[in-house]
């Protein structure tokens, strides 16, 4: 279908695009199935072996089809101011057959396809296709839809869509395109009349409903009279909420007679030539501000270009100053850097000093506690029994024992050193007595103190023996002390160290 043509008037009212995108209008019609009984009910005055007929050319009593019709369009003069004259109508009239049927106007969910289309008058009777066009008619169409699906949802959608038809729930919207109009008028008599559109008419498209007018002018009331159409796809939609989607039923009849068709003629006092001359002053005037908006727009040009100029230099200017500022400040902060290492390297290097300072101190003090614990412990062995000089070269082996385990061995020593103690001191009691009985003794005879004497020289013989035998028992006593301390290191501290 050719594009709609443009006139230089329309453009100057700035329709051009929308007269170029608006060349197609949509029109609603309740879905009814297609069945006798309600044919019937819904044309009542078309007979039944027409009816057969329109269901044997649609491919009737499928199983898998769901059958459907819907008025598509009537003649005349709709809400819209939309105006389908007769013979125009007449000759789109098949422009419907084997189209698509889809979902919501969405072209890739077709649901079923158009099979077929007639011609009703207003009584409600069938046209032939073969009679001669009628002054007022209605389209009628007829459509399948496939109910057989393979998959479950898409029978369940079907299904319900069906379901929701026989309701009264869906409406058949089916689009029209046309290539071009004309202005459909009633003069204040309520005469009809048509005005082609040309050069010379097109003033009169700003007046249209379609494009933003009030559909009136001068006291004509103008409509939109569709050339050229073609029916394209139908699509099943919801119920419009916009009555005024549903327009087909209330056209009013719009018939003109050859004698009311002009190329053009005076609406008023206004003649059609005066608006031709009009348009060309318009134009004429239109060219001249054009031309002087031209010079004036090379001239703010030159005025801008000279403003970039100096903004740009300005500006870079500015960002050199800029870039200077922030090279004296990275020298600055380069300098600042600079110093920071050479006091972090100075602040290094006393550290290490202190650290070796702290280090020998910890050594001193070290050494202090270990001299120290050296004397306490040479004490304790002194005091347990250690002549200083023996006491001082066992030191060594007790170097590797913690001060619990030196505390138990010198504990025990103690504990050899009293006993020692006791048994001395029964000693001297023992020797104590062994006087006195002497000296009872001595007042016997002489022969008796020879006896005693010599008793008393064998009782300091056995007296000096067993001060020898003493002495010789604490030295194995030592020694065998010396001995289990050695053993006790070996398991316990020599091998511990070991492990």
């Amino acid at each position: 279908m050719s594009e709609i043509n443009i006139y230089k008037q329309e453009i100057v009212d700035g329709l051009s695009e929308a007269i170029a995108s608006q060349n197609s209008i949509a029109y609603c019609s309740p879905a009814t199935i297609s069945k006798e009984e309600r044919v019937d009910s819904e044309l009542p005055n078309i007979s039944s072996p027409d009816i057969d007929k329109l269901l044997a050319n649609s491919n009737p009593d499928q199983i898998d089809l769901y059958y459907l019709e819907s008025v598509l369009v009537s003649t005349g003069w709709n809400k819209n101011d939309d105006v389908f004259q007769p013979g125009i109508t007449w000759a789109a009239r098949t422009t419907p057959e084997d189209k698509q049927f889809n979902f919501m106007h969405d072209e890739n969910d077709i649901i079923g396809h158009i099979t077929s289309s007639y011609v009703i008058d207003r009584n409600g009777n069938k046209v032939s296709a073969d009679a001669e066009c009628p002054e007022s008619f209605d389209i009628i169409t007829e459509a399948v839809l496939y109910n057989s699906w393979t998959g479950p949802e898409n029978r369940e959608r079907m299904q319900q869509i069906i379901a929701e038809i026989e309701d009264g729930k869906w409406f058949v919207s089916m689009e029209c395109l046309f290539a071009g109009f004309d202005y459909a008028l009633v003069d204040p008599k309520g005469e009809s009349k048509l005005l082609e559109r040309n050069e010379s008419s097109a003033f009169l498209t700003k007046h249209l409903r379609s494009y933003g007018g009030t559909g009136e002018y001068e006291g004509y009331k103008i409509g939109r009279a569709l050339r050229s159409i073609s029916f394209s796809g139908k699509g099943l939609v919801s119920k419009p909420a916009n009555p005024r989607s549903i327009i087909l039923n209330s056209s009013k009849a719009f018939l003109v007679d050859d004698e009311n068709k002009f190329t053009e003629f005076s609406i008023g006092d206004k003649e059609m030539s005066d608006n031709q001359n009009l348009l060309e002053k318009q134009v004429a005037d239109l060219q001249a501000e054009l031309k002087a908006a031209k010079v004036q727009n090379e001239a703010m040009k030159k005025d801008i270009e000279g403003a970039k100029d100096k903004e740009f230099a300005s500006t870079i200017e500015a960002f050199e100053g800029d870039i200077a500022e922030k090279a004296e400040a990275i020298t600055a902060l380069e300098e600042a850097a600079e110093a920071s290492q050479t006091k972090i390297a100075e602040l290094e290097e006393a550290l290490a000093q202190k650290g070796e300072e702290l280090a020998e101190a910890h050594k001193t003090l070290e050494d202090w506690k270990q001299k120290e614990r050296q004397q306490k412990r040479l004490a304790s062995l002194v005091d347990a029994g250690f002549d200083a000089e023996e006491a001082e070269e066992s030191l060594a082996l007790y170097d590797a024992l913690e001060d619990e385990a030196f505390d138990a061995i010198v504990a025990k020593w103690y504990d050899k050193k009293k006993k020692k103690e006791d048994e001395e001191k029964k000693k001297d009691a023992e020797a104590e007595a062994e006087v006195e009985v002497e000296a009872e003794a001595s007042e016997t005879s002489e022969a008796d103190e020879s006896e005693e004497a010599e008793a008393t020289e064998e009782m300091f013989d056995e007296v000096e023996s067993s001060e020898a035998t003493l002495v010789e028992a604490e030295e194995d006593d030592l020694q065998d002390t010396r001995a289990s301390l050695a053993e006790w290191l070996s398991e316990n501290v020599l091998r511990t160290n070991t492990k």
